[in-house]
């Protein structure tokens, strides 16, 4: 498994995480009601209608589409604005590294970032009509900058911005993307299986924090010294590679 593949893994777990962060994981039926514009009855029944069932897929798929296409975007224009810094490539890795091992402490609680604290996102009050109206409630979650998943996703583009190519850029961002919608996409499906799941997690959330911050310690220490390829090694020996 190479290098490349561990980053990509490591961005599809990310997106995990951030799906699971306390700013995201408790909204989850909020948001879902809100795209579709069904009533919470109607979504956490056990077997719901076929209209139901329809209509969320869709509204999901777009609120979906919407996130992950400006994601896309900003790891796109990340790696390309890395690119312009190449003769200053050990620089950018070295201030890189530094920041995601900060947002890592950030995120683990051992000390707050003033600026990371407040949330800085786009609120619509009512939401635009139809399945557009989906894709965009799904550009305004992505403009969402939260204590929780801002870190995270500064972190990714980050590693972006020292790739050397646009598409490694969007590869990392789409596996982000990919690693936060397809737990919601799955929750939007069963809303009655994701409460009750939720009821028995939320307890566990304070423990995934402190995960997602010592992940991006861990990512930020590897960055700083240039050894992200260590993913590489100890995947190949963890998978049973050659």
């Amino acid at each position: 498994m190479g290098s490349s593949n561990i980053t990509i893994f490591g961005a599809l777990i990310a997106g995990f995480l951030s799906f699971l962060s306390p700013c995201v994981l408790p909204l989850i039926p909020s948001y879902i009601t809100y795209i579709t514009g069904l009533s919470f009855n109607d979504l956490q029944a056990e077997h719901p209608s076929h209209k139901v069932r329809q209509q969320t897929i869709i509204h999901s798929l777009c609120f979906i589409a919407g996130f992950t296409s400006v994601f896309v975007l900003l790891g796109a224009s990340a790696t390309f604005i890395g690119s312009f810094l190449q003769s200053h490539m050990t620089l950018l890795q070295k201030v890189g590294g530094a920041l995601i091992f900060i947002f890592g402490i950030h995120v683990t609680g051992i000390f707050d970032i003033g600026m990371l604290l407040g949330e800085k996102r786009l609120t619509l009050h009512r939401k635009p009509a139809g399945f557009l109206g989906s894709f965009v409630v799904g550009v305004a979650f992505s403009a969402g900058w939260t204590p929780c998943i801002g870190p995270i996703l500064a972190s990714i583009l980050m590693v972006a911005a020292t790739e050397s190519t646009i598409y490694r850029g969007v590869s990392l961002l789409l596996a982000y993307s990919i690693g936060l919608a397809v737990p919601f996409f799955l929750s939007s499906l069963a809303l009655h299986q994701f409460l009750v799941l939720f009821t028995r997690f939320k307890k566990y959330i304070r423990i995934f924090e402190i995960i997602t911050g010592v992940f991006l310690m861990v990512v930020g220490i590897l960055i700083f010294t240039n050894n992200l390829s260590l993913f590489s090694r100890y995947a190949t020996i963890w998978f049973g590679g050659e």
